[in-house]
């Protein structure tokens, strides 16, 4: 009987290994790759001999072209030893991605804008980060917020005059992007001369200059990724950051948007509104 049992396991054996045998032939590894750019961690998926310009797959290897990558904020560095930072992060990359916004619409802003506010900035000095200022403050809003800012670069009414922008009942220049870009820059340099750092010149714009000057003396703090600040303006430079990489690399966040190519016109001739 014992022998009956052996010869009936074997042919069992025989007979389902060679099936086995071809699952495997068949069976194509994925490969978990963690994109060091994206502190995230978001994970990617890739087939064998798989190449996408910053990883390269050959089997189960996987060589990674740069390990040097890190996020910053006009050559600001994020401290990415720093758990805290490293979670606002996370969560600001998260908030941006297609499967969150289910819309294009802001890198169809950026197309429209970019060429017209690049070269400003450029003409003043003041770093092509902030570009993204106005997409992450009217985002996929066009009106006026509830305090009263409006335009692209969302001014409150007295600031705008301040900076020479008409606002009154037949013209509002908040709304023209050119003239509100050049005011944005006027208004940008004098708060880097204040704060000497433009992380912090972001996040006084966001706040006001006098509430972040308070903040500082408070807390004896002038790095802006250690002090302690209200919620909007403490995750105020995650978001331009987060804005920054799903423009630059769409496909990386889960966009299906196609970069355009477009020539910039370093020209100020000309009126664009800024959401025709």
């Amino acid at each position: 009987m014992a022998v009956m049992m052996i010869i009936s396991r074997l042919f069992i054996f025989c007979k389902i290994l060679p099936k086995a045998v071809l699952d495997i032939s068949r069976f194509k590894p994925r490969i978990t790759v963690k994109n060091t750019a994206d502190p995230a961690g978001f994970i990617k998926f890739i087939e064998p001999n798989y190449y996408d310009g910053n990883h390269v797959a050959t089997g189960l290897i996987v060589h990674q072209k740069d390990t040097s990558v890190s996020l910053n904020f006009a050559n600001e560095t994020l401290p990415l030893n720093d758990k805290r930072v490293i979670g606002k992060m996370k969560r600001s990359l998260r908030l941006h991605r297609f499967c969150k916004v289910q819309t294009n619409l802001l890198h169809r802003k950026a197309e429209k804008m970019f060429p017209v506010i690049e070269p400003i900035l450029k003409a003043h000095g003041i770093p092509d980060d902030f570009k993204f200022i106005p997409l992450v403050e009217s985002g996929f809003g066009e009106g006026k917020s509830s305090k009263g800012a409006y335009g692209p670069w969302q001014f409150m009414a007295g600031t705008a005059r301040t900076y020479g922008l008409k606002v009154n009942k037949g013209v509002d220049e908040r709304l023209n992007l050119r003239k509100s870009t050049i005011a944005a820059c006027k208004y940008l340099r004098e708060l880097h001369h204040e704060f000497k750092s433009w992380a912090m010149v972001a996040a006084a714009y966001n706040m006001g200059s006098p509430n972040l000057a308070h903040i500082m003396r408070k807390q004896c703090q002038c790095n802006y990724f250690r002090i302690k600040m209200n919620a909007e303006t403490g995750r105020y430079v995650y978001n331009l950051i987060a804005m920054k990489e799903i423009i630059k690399d769409p496909k990386l966040y889960g966009y299906t948007y196609h970069k355009p190519t477009y020539s910039v016109n370093t020209s100020f001739n000309g009126e664009l509104l800024a959401f025709n």
